[in-house]
């Protein structure tokens, strides 16, 4: 059935503007993306079929070009444009980060965090540099590859806080395993940034470990 041939509630455009973006599905949400089906398929039923494959949002979002590019509905120029969503809604949350201090808003932090390191298949170690109000500076990808102790190099980080004037600091890593425990090894990284930020009076606030959708906290566990 033609999305115009159903009652105005159940089109997602007109259920969007009446009701609000939360109360439709990712199916109806995507299909608003997508403005069109294919033959046979409506934009709601081909978003379904999409999300059926994908198995989430988020296999869908991170699926590289050449997987989209099997998937029927999609190519080249909708691959471009969930892209183009996707690194939107990480600066629109960066950008939250940089009007509140990180105590203020930390659920802005752990979103960002989550929409930026969530789906990696390859472990990505970053900082968050802060000025001495708790508000973002600037994030920076220090490390790729597998993250242990004899990888992450406590001098590099320790210039790139002076150069960035950071007076305190949050570290954030992924879990492409998808368990988001902390390991020995993230233990014992994050005691010697400690010990050789705390030498330059730059705090570390918290090391946030990423992994799906969930986050662990070195402070909220009392690690730090």
């Amino acid at each position: 059935m033609q999305i115009s041939a159903l009652p105005k509630t159940l089109r997602p455009r007109e259920k969007l503007v009446e009701q609000g973006p939360h109360t439709l599905s990712d199916a109806e949400l995507l299909a608003i993306f997508l403005r069109t089906g294919i033959k046979g398929v409506n934009a709601i039923e081909l978003a379904e079929s999409l999300l059926f494959e994908c198995q989430s949002l988020q296999n869908l979002f991170n699926a590289p070009l050449e997987e989209i590019a099997k998937l029927k509905g999609l190519g080249v120029a909708k691959y471009t444009q969930l892209q183009a969503v996707l690194e939107l809604s990480k600066r629109y949350l960066r950008e939250e980060c940089k009007r509140d201090t990180v105590f203020n808003n930390p659920n802005a932090v752990t979103d960002y965090l989550t929409a930026t390191l969530r789906g990696l298949s390859h472990e990505v170690f970053m900082a968050l540099y802060l000025d001495n109000q708790n508000r973002l500076i600037r994030d920076e990808v220090l490390f790729r590859g597998t993250i242990n102790a004899a990888s992450v190099y406590p001098r590099e980080v320790i210039k790139s806080a002076l150069k960035h004037h950071a007076a305190a600091i949050i570290f954030a890593h992924n879990h492409p395993s998808g368990v988001a425990e902390p390991s020995e090894a993230d233990k014992l990284i994050t005691r010697k940034l400690q010990q050789g930020l705390g030498l330059f009076d730059i705090l570390v606030l918290d090391h946030i470990i990423v992994a799906g959708g969930q986050c662990v906290s070195f402070a909220q566990r009392g690690l730090i």
